[in-house]
């Protein structure tokens, strides 16, 4: 389990709801206290912000019954809109990556396909997005222009338009460079309904590539490690492969798993859709660089966070057919099935080990990685 520092991820041995095990050694009963998570903080720590169940217990326990509605109690990553005739996705984001530039890309060219990605995952075409900078002020004019050259370049790319926007400026030592924060609005066109909630029993698992580019390489250069085979993100705009899916057929559920990657996106789906999830750890495309560096670290690749990949659920009648033109397009290259949908164990993750065993994806208390995006 990983936590950070300033994260109070148990209860004192003294707490009256610790839960208590006993084990048997040598024929003799030891009493062994095993102390369960508080999530009662009195402060905001780096966990949070993970993704993980700190993220989760901030959300339902403030955020969710303060503004509740059937729209924002989906919980999807955009909200569907429906005007009139027409549907639309709506959703924003906010990006405090550090270091802001990394092998790969920058906060900028994140910004933007972090966006396009949380509307293409309803299946809609991104249009119009906003931006506002957050600046520390002696933030270097020119490392900020690389910025905006890098978002102009991927907006161009995914064929957005930034139509409206403001700028702050902080004291120094009170903000970290450069922070942003985006909002999108696409068009849903085809007759979709796609959410986290609908996964059935019998459906595929589709994943559309390597897994952990983005936080390795993000590790590499806070860290100034360097691996075997240069690593590097995957940030990259997905609504152009999402759309030829949908030509091919039925998708239920598509996430892109940035945040507390793969494992963490699969228990949210398996949660949301009350379903059981089986995975098998010989399908899941992990590079050797990716590999090796997290094995280095002391990180699972299932965790590592992602920003040009997708993890979709599929009817199985037409798995083969999506799974076919994911591989003719450049960003699905490395497609393949990784799993099924079980009526077994709502609301868990089991992964078959190479080795034959089954081992529970849970969903991480902290973070492996504070600031990934």
């Amino acid at each position: 389990m990983s936590k950070t520092t300033t994260d109070k991820a148990y209860t004192d041995t003294d707490s009256p709801d610790r839960e208590e095990s006993r084990l048997e050694i040598d024929g003799s009963l030891l009493g062994a206290v095993c102390p369960t998570p508080i999530f009662d903080h009195k402060h905001i720590v780096l966990g949070h912000g993970s993704g993980g169940k700190l993220t989760s217990e901030l959300i339902e326990k403030m955020f969710l019954p303060a503004f509740a509605n059937p729209l924002l109690e989906k919980l999807d990553d955009q909200a569907v809109l429906e005007i009139g005739s027409s549907r639309l996705a709506f959703t924003t984001d906010s990006f405090v990556v550090t270091p802001i530039f990394f092998p790969g890309g920058n906060i900028g060219d994140l910004a933007i396909n972090g966006t396009v990605n949380d509307l293409a995952m309803s299946g809609a075409r991104p249009l119009y997005l906003s931006v506002a900078f957050i600046l520390e002020e002696g933030l270097p004019t020119e490392e900020l222009q690389r910025v905006v050259d890098s978002m102009r370049a991927a907006a161009r790319e995914a064929g957005v338009q930034l139509v409206t926007g403001d700028t702050k400026v902080v004291n120094r030592g009170k903000g970290d460079k450069i922070f942003i924060t985006t909002s999108g609005v696409g068009v849903i066109e085809k007759p979709v309904n796609i959410s986290s909630h609908l996964a059935h029993p019998g459906d595929k698992v589709v994943l559309s590539g390597y897994i952990g580019d983005h936080g390795m390489a993000i590790m590499s250069q806070r860290e100034n490690l360097e691996f075997e085979g240069r690593i590097e993100s995957d940030t990259a705009p997905l609504h152009g492969l999402v759309a030829s899916m949908l030509e091919a057929g039925e998708v239920h559920c598509m996430r892109d798993p940035t945040r507390g990657g793969v494992a963490t996106t699969l228990n949210e789906i398996a949660a949301r859709s009350r379903v059981g999830i089986n995975i098998r750890e010989n399908d899941l495309p992990v590079r050797e660089s990716v590999k090796g560096a997290c094995e280095i670290l002391g990180m699972d690749a299932l965790y590592v966070a992602n920003e040009g990949k997708l993890v979709a659920i599929v009817a199985p009648e037409t798995a083969d057919a999506i799974v076919k033109c994911m591989i003719e397009h450049p960003l699905g290259r490395d497609a393949r099935v990784i799993g099924e949908i079980v009526s077994d164990h709502p609301g868990m993750v089991l992964m078959k080990t190479e080795i034959g065993g089954t081992r529970v994806l849970d969903v991480m208390f902290g973070e492996q990685l504070p600031r990934i995006c």
